[in-house]
């Protein structure tokens, strides 16, 4: 993801979003230690783009994301793919980034134009300066998709805790996945992502990008190390899969990444494109449990890696933009059946062989559903609508990642009542996890 303004060492100044991200929603009732609803506004289209009338007077059946879904144009489709940055910390503040990257000042005024899916927010966007800050922000941003357009914004962020820690100082400071997984217990991890998930939703975040499924066995690995669990795939995939637990046991979404495994790798795809030479064989034993606990555990969304695996897919491809990895591996032989967000597009792993509109495309082609941080958004979304007019995309093909979008929404409560409590951040309870973690790790 895009650049971190200040780190710790090399490798914190390599890291960003998804590979420190890389982004998805039963209706879950609103936390019980939540305060100050988000108010509603009755929502309004743009003249550029207005909702199909209802064709009958009685509400359509179905879920709330079918009939969502149903209501919405193709535009407004296409746009529910992309989750973006947007600069500044509060929503009706003008910043000269949003200006020359979207056309309009303010974070409210981007969400209102182009009805993205979802918002990441990061320290070096300036969106994170306080707790009460980000809150505010987050209540802003939701109530401009509410006036804009029929689906609700769904806001995430990279907050893994250790290395990569988007939220800094404002929330409590958990051990890291490589401190957890020294301890050697499950329960901390669950324990560290459940607290972690609290947290966010103290702040308004609905979706965490997390955990790292990755299995580090590369000690030159310069973009992933610290921030996986370790080096053995067992004990990775029983980390990840009761971190996963952990998030859905405080009603956040869990993103497991980077698929189809970033570990074995000497390369920083922010930067190049790394090429992994597993069998398939070997890629099934070393980096594939992590992700199947994952998936057994219920895991919303699987984040796809800007890296190669010719023996996987011989196209020479990131996995981000092969079919034979996102929908012959990932759907077909895992079974997954929730949302694949890609990686970041703005890393230079995925922008090395195609532009930047075709990329888009190809992500879609693969079996993505949410295209992260596109670096030229309106580039991004002419480019796939363009696709799915001329018929290179099928409508039905975009219908299914927007409903898998929708209902992860629909399943983590995004589209009822978000209240917000960042003074409830930093308890006494989350500390002592905090405390007890650290003090574990051998």
């Amino acid at each position: 993801m895009p650049r971190i303004r200040h780190g710790i060492g090399m490798l914190a100044a390599l890291l960003v979003t998804g590979c420190g991200s890389g982004i998805g929603a039963a209706s879950s009732a609103p936390s019980p230690r939540a305060s100050a609803p988000v108010s509603v506004v009755p929502s309004s289209s743009l003249p550029s783009s207005p909702p199909p009338p209802s064709s009958s007077a009685d509400p359509p059946s179905g879920s709330r994301a079918e009939r969502t879904l149903a209501e919405m144009s193709l535009r407004d489709k296409v746009a529910q793919l992309f989750t973006v940055v947007v600069w500044g910390q509060k929503a009706g503040a003008a910043s000269k980034e949003n200006q020359a990257r979207y056309g309009v000042a303010t974070p409210a005024q981007v969400v209102e134009k182009f009805r993205p899916g979802g918002v990441i927010l990061f320290d070096w966007a300036g969106n994170v300066s306080g707790a009460s800050q980000v809150a505010a922000l987050t209540t802003g941003l939701r109530e401009a998709a509410a006036r804009s357009g029929e689906a609700p914004l769904m806001i995430g962020v990279d907050q893994e805790n250790g290395l990569v820690s988007r939220l800094k100082s404002i929330v409590t400071t958990f051990p890291g996945a490589s401190e957890i997984g020294k301890t050697g217990r499950t329960a901390n991890a669950r324990d560290v992502a459940r607290a972690t998930g609290e947290e966010l939703l103290d702040l308004g975040i609905s979706l965490d990008f997390a955990p790292v499924a990755d299995v580090n066995i590369n000690p030159r690995n310069p973009v992933i190390g610290p921030r996986a669990y370790g080096s053995d795939p067992g004990k990775v995939a029983a980390m990840v899969g009761a971190a996963v637990d952990g998030f859905h046991a405080a009603g956040v979404a869990s993103v497991a990444k980077h698929f189809p495994g970033h570990g074995d790798t000497s390369v920083d795809s922010h930067t190049g494109l790394p090429v992994i030479t597993h069998s398939k064989t070997q890629w099934r034993k070393l980096d594939a449990p992590p992700f199947r606990e994952a998936i057994t555990h219920g895991v919303d969304a699987i984040m796809s890696a800007h890296v190669v695996m010719p023996k996987l897919d011989p196209s020479g491809d990131p996995s981000t933009l092969s079919h034979r990895i996102l929908t012959g591996l990932l759907r077909e032989e895992l079974g997954f059946d929730g949302v694949i967000s890609t990686d970041a597009l703005d890393m230079a792993g995925v922008r090395k062989k195609y532009g930047d509109a075709e990329v888009a495309v190809r992500a879609v082609l693969a079996g993505a559903d949410i295209l992260l941080m596109p670096p030229n958004l309106p580039k991004a979304y002419d480019a796939v609508l363009d696709a799915v007019k001329s018929g290179r995309i099928s409508e039905r093909r975009i219908d299914e990642s927007v409903l898998r979008i929708l209902r992860l929404k629909e399943k983590r409560g995004v589209f009822g009542s978000i209240r917000t409590d960042p003074g409830a951040l930093k308890s006494a309870a989350h500390r002592r996890v905090a405390d007890r973690v650290f003090a574990a790790v051998r």
